[in-house]
């Protein structure tokens, strides 16, 4: 009883964290056009806190289902398809074509490649039973690789000036997110994580291992299959909304294990959404007021979670 206190105070702790940092976002400086002001920054909060939340508990599933606390969902290649798809569409018609496209189109396409691209790898690693997870995430590299190397060659052969164009889009931000592109990750994201909600009951079981889990009645196979496919069109949303943001999942996941001292996976998920918003809401404040918009928000967040990426191999080969 005591330990679940304890648990939920830190929920409190990091929820009220989040609520200052967002009101820092919001009013802190506020001059000029007030009302116009306030109208973009909320939205952007909004874009974030939709992106912090889908990165977060995708995170916090994946590493669930895989057993291992420094993986993340990127590893399956998700980042690799983004970049990809955006670097193709600039070969094929350049950035002033881009320019024209809609951006609600755009969305549309890129969430529809990721998320079939996700659905065909599973379908095709998990039609026969006694498929190993290990497996799948084996390919996964493979795969993002094979993209990677793809979208390396493709640039090589891009017009400089394209390029140049082309870097705007591989780069994490939340600048250009608008309304429309907002409302349509929400309405994708947010179905996803209330249906996600219902199995985090199993989640608990499956955290104590595959054999634990069949022992206590767990349908581990279909169930697993169904996570990975939340896992998907989550980062597949949150990906195609603001960019890749590689290293957030790891460092939000990690933070809130050592916060977090629980083996249920509904307070970790609510305290890994809460720890996500302040680092990118953070993050953004930092991008603003101190680097003017001169420096990406991923540049940030991926510098601070490849830091911590480092510090957790090293300390796992201190520990081997």
């Amino acid at each position: 009883m005591k330990h679940e206190r304890k648990t939920f105070v830190i929920l409190g702790i990091v929820t009220l964290l989040a609520l200052t940092v967002v009101c820092l976002y919001l009013f802190v400086p506020l001059k000029g056009n007030i009302q116009y002001i306030l109208r973009l920054r909320m939205l952007k909060v909004l874009a974030i806190t939709l992106t912090g939340a889908a990165i977060a508990y995708s995170t916090i599933i994946f590493q669930t289902i895989t057993n291992n606390r420094i993986l993340t969902p990127s590893i399956i290649g998700m980042d690799a398809v983004y970049q990809l798809f955006q670097t193709a569409l600039v070969f094929l018609w350049g950035t002033t074509t881009l320019q024209f496209v809609d951006q609600q189109v755009n969305f549309a396409l890129t969430l529809a490649l990721m998320i079939g691209f996700a659905l065909l790898l599973y379908q095709a690693l998990f039609r026969r039973d006694g498929t190993n997870l290990h497996f799948l995430l084996l390919v996964g590299i493979v795969m993002g690789t094979l993209f990677g190397s793809l979208t390396t060659f493709l640039q090589v052969l891009i017009d400089p000036n394209e390029y140049s164009g082309l870097q705007s889009r591989l780069f994490a931000t939340v600048s250009r997110v608008n309304t429309n592109l907002l409302a349509l990750g929400a309405a994708v994201m947010i179905p996803v994580m209330l249906y996600g909600l219902r199995h985090v009951r199993v989640l608990d079981a499956i955290a104590l291992g595959r054999d634990h889990a069949i022992n206590l009645g767990v349908d581990y196979g279909p169930v697993v299959r169904r996570m990975l496919i939340i896992v998907a069109v989550l980062m597949a949303a949150s990906t195609a909304l603001v960019g890749p943001i590689t290293f957030l999942g790891l460092l939000v996941a990690n933070v809130t294990y050592h916060l977090v001292d629980t083996y249920r996976r509904g307070p970790i998920i609510a305290a890994a959404v809460a720890v996500s918003v302040i680092f990118l809401v953070g993050a953004q404040l930092i991008m603003e007021r101190v680097f003017v918009y001169s420096t990406p928000v991923s540049v940030i967040v991926n510098f601070v979670g490849g830091v911590y990426f480092l510090y957790l191999v090293l300390k796992e080969r201190a520990a081997w």
